[in-house]
């Protein structure tokens, strides 16, 4: 059994594109899947309750049956930061509740088990915590996805040490183009490969028809399963 938390260098980098991907591709390898979105917030009010796109994605490309709770145990409406959204509802997410949902789907012992984060690193949880601190309660390793645009060098230096920095291991990362427009995208993607010490999983060029069946043929989940 394997268990990755998906980080990314901001927000709206591809991290389900990414997270989908993976599950999409160790299931085509035969190993069970699944996957958890511990908070998230711009959620749509439903007949079956608050629900989220990318909770939605990830249930969708998993192998487990899991429910949309199990799945996505905070749901918040308000689409800005996830503390805010919940002050804003009279919601509470903590550390604790958090990696107990988590470690409720890890004890089902699926072969893969990925936890996709909300926005970058250090997105406060509640006023005292962090979604690092999760990550640091789970002690899991950290697939980084990298958001091809500008800037995008120096947000993966920082978070790349943030992670190192929180005592976790970074076991990957992907380079996914966000930008179709960017200028010089191999220069940029040959500096990280320098300057990041972790493999690097694949590049995902613009995709206009973005899935997780067209991202996978640009990843290499080997590495992961070593």
């Amino acid at each position: 059994m394997k268990k990755f938390f998906v980080a990314g260098t901001d927000t709206d980098v591809g991290k389900t594109l990414v997270s989908s991907a993976l599950l999409y591709t160790f299931h085509e390898k035969g190993l069970s899947t699944a996957a958890i979105k511990p908070i998230a917030a711009g959620c749509e009010k439903t007949h079956q309750g608050l629900r989220n796109d990318d909770a939605l994605t990830l249930q969708s490309a998993m192998s487990a049956e899991l429910c949309y709770d199990e799945v996505n145990p905070v749901a918040l409406k308000p689409a800005i930061a996830p503390h805010i959204a919940a002050d804003k509802v009279g919601a509470k997410a903590t550390v604790e509740s958090l990696a107990k949902s988590c470690e409720h789907v890890f004890q089902k012992n699926y072969d893969i088990s990925l936890v996709e984060g909300a926005g970058g690193w250090r997105v406060p949880l509640n006023y005292d915590e962090t979604l690092a601190d999760l990550v640091k309660a789970l002690n899991i390793p950290v697939v980084l996805v990298v958001g091809l645009k500008l800037g995008c060098i120096n947000h993966s230096l920082l978070t790349f040490d943030a992670i190192k920095n929180d005592g976790l291991l970074v076991s990957g990362w992907v380079a996914n183009r966000i930008d179709k427009d960017m200028a010089v995208v191999d220069e940029n993607i040959e500096t990280l490969k320098k300057r990041l010490a972790c493999p690097f999983l694949g590049y995902i060029p613009f995709l206009n028809n973005p899935s997780a069946i067209n991202a996978s043929k640009f990843l290499d989940i080997d590495k992961l399963l070593l």
